[in-house]
């Protein structure tokens, strides 16, 4: 959800951008732009005098210009932070026990995570996703039972098989783990 959050804002401030940029430009070279914009000729400024002392002298302007302009920072900050946080984990630092060590893959053990899972009879869809740190991984798993199965022995499974395969394939102490499981809503059918 944020992605499309993120494409949209981004898509409709650019295309914004673009088309005030564009008209700026027309109106520099030469273009008459419409009665309702703004600049008229190319020697206009893009504040004049009387716009920039309009307010000066009450005592409100310079507050609420501040305070937008914060909350303006403080949102584009928090757009930031949340575009460079990972969702997911690279890779993973696996001790070969000769002091040397190797690089997993985070990806390369989610599937190994989401296979094991997906062999359970009954379960329709899996996810398997890594996050954390490079030297302490956590596992993030949701699957999507059929009606029939018991959560409980699903659960049993994915603890005592996919998820120590996954620990003792990458030489891991601990593997902390969420597991989430849904079962599948199916259609209501009509019998005749």
């Amino acid at each position: 959800m944020l992605r499309t959050v993120n494409r949209a804002v981004l898509g409709l401030v650019g295309l914004v951008l673009l088309v005030v940029g564009g008209a700026v430009l027309a109106v520099g070279l030469g273009w008459s732009p419409p009665s309702w914009w703004p600049y008229h000729d190319r020697h206009d400024v893009l504040l004049s005098d009387a716009d920039r002392t309009r307010w000066r002298d009450d005592g409100w302007w310079w507050p609420v210009v501040i305070a937008v302009l914060a909350v303006l920072v403080l949102l584009a900050l928090w757009w930031l932070v949340g575009v460079l946080r990972r969702r997911r984990l690279a890779e993973i630092l696996v001790d070969t026990g000769d002091g040397a060590g190797a690089v997993l893959r985070g990806r390369a053990l989610e599937g190994v995570l989401a296979g094991d899972t997906a062999r359970l009879e009954g379960v329709s869809h899996t996810h398997a996703r890594l996050k954390g740190r490079r030297t302490a991984p956590e596992a993030h798993v949701r699957l999507q039972l059929e009606p029939h199965v018991d959560p409980a022995a699903a659960l049993t499974h994915v603890t005592d098989q996919a998820l120590t395969h996954a620990r003792t394939s990458a030489s891991l102490d601990t593997l902390p783990a969420e597991i989430r499981l849904r079962t599948t809503k199916h259609k209501p059918e009509r019998v005749t």
